[in-house]
């Protein structure tokens, strides 16, 4: 978490020649020129392919990135929880589906709350109770709630489980004055990092056929389908092939951490540049092998690869954890790159959680920190 020290003083080197390796350590850092240009080639493949995006903002919990996102033809945001929801729509981003199951009665009454604002908020739902739940709390606030149907795709992780209890959770929805039925979510998190698009299209067309089979149900039955969303960075091409889904929920694009560069690499899925690093300093350098850098296991999300160097002088060292608050970096022959206070930046091994244990990126053109901005959903979990 950035202390408000520490942003003030960040704050203070906006503007100053070479103030990105200045900035306290450590630091997530967001090289703004690849952020664009990532959000700009997704847009651009999207409309090749005629499909609407509505961007996860699991990945970013940002507003200033969802509205970037917005002004390259999104239709709105994604989300995992109402939390974050709740985060970004108080900076006014609007058009978010909450991408999880509501399933109590508490979360029902927040989901009403946003859409009491928002006429294009939804939320999915893949169970009865959860219907039950918002279709009272809609009925007491006479507000009108969108709601898409979450269906199991292979995962096993939510969604209905079969097709016909999509069409009894479709059906009670349509029966409802308060509640709209807006159509289905499909979502394989277990294609995203597989290795080699050939296998991740034969995986996802085989696990789409379930959603396929919904829709027609559903169809058949008189009950239609405005949108059926899914999919992310590591299935947008076996997505686009496939033709089911009318609307795309990418996230990881805007970053692509270590995770997504491995499993995709050499495909089109995977053609989008690092932005997000994190910067660090060497503080200890007593150790004959290794330096002692500020930042440990507190400063990134660790179910992934370690971070790399990208700094292209630390390019051949390893990067390990050395504790929760310090990095164990391989000793450089050059004794200059040993000195205290040298600064490097290496990658997340995996993005979203990293981006959820700091309150602020720091935004650079070059070597030039240009702004500050909020992570406006961080650690909003709820």
């Amino acid at each position: 978490m950035t202390s408000p020290v520490a942003l003030e003083l960040a704050r203070k080197m906006i503007g100053v020649a070479g103030s990105r390796f200045r900035i306290p350590t450590p630091a997530l850092v967001v090289d703004m020129d690849r952020l664009e240009a990532n959000v700009a080639a997704m847009a651009a493949r999207a409309a090749r392919a005629g499909v609407t995006l509505r961007p996860h903002a699991k990945t970013h919990k940002s507003a200033f990135i969802a509205a970037l996102q917005k002004q390259h033809g999104a239709v709105g945001a994604c989300c995992a929880k109402v939390g974050e929801a709740e985060a970004l729509h108080a900076e006014g981003v609007r058009g978010i589906l909450v991408t999880s199951p509501v399933a109590t009665e508490a979360l029902a009454l927040r989901c009403v709350d946003l859409a009491r604002s928002d006429p294009d908020f939804m939320v999915t739902v893949d169970h009865p109770q959860g219907v039950e739940h918002l279709k009272a709390a809609a009925e007491q606030a006479g507000v009108a709630v969108n709601l898409v149907v979450d269906v199991d795709v292979g995962l096993g992780r939510t969604g209905v489980a079969s097709v016909a209890d999509a069409v009894v959770l479709a059906t009670a929805i349509s029966a409802s004055p308060m509640l709209r039925f807006k159509g289905v979510q499909g979502y394989g998190g277990h294609w995203q990092h597989m290795k080699g698009a050939a296998d991740r299209l034969a995986a996802i067309r085989f696990g789409m056929t379930r959603l396929a089979e919904v829709v027609e149900k559903l169809r058949s039955a008189g009950l239609t389908c405005e949108i059926i969303t899914g999919g992310g960075t590591g299935s947008f091409e076996a997505d686009v092939e496939i033709g089911l889904l009318s609307e795309l929920q990418p996230g990881s694009y805007v970053f692509m951490d270590n995770q997504y560069v491995d499993a995709l690499a050499g495909d089109p899925d995977g053609a989008f540049a690092t932005a997000l690093t994190v910067q660090t300093q060497i503080i200890s350098n007593n150790a004959p092998k290794w330096l002692t850098t500020d930042a440990g296991l507190k400063a990134f999300a660790t179910d992934g690869p370690f971070p790399r160097p990208v700094t292209q002088a630390f390019a051949a060292q390893t990067y390990a954890y050395f504790g929760d608050e310090h990095g164990r970096l391989s000793r450089p022959a050059d004794p200059d790159l040993c000195r205290h206070g040298v600064r490097l930046e290496v990658t997340a091994p995996h993005g979203d959680p990293t981006v959820d244990r700091y309150t602020h990126y720091h935004l650079v053109r070059g070597d030039v920190l240009v702004g500050i901005a909020r992570i406006d959903a961080a650690g909003c979990s709820q």
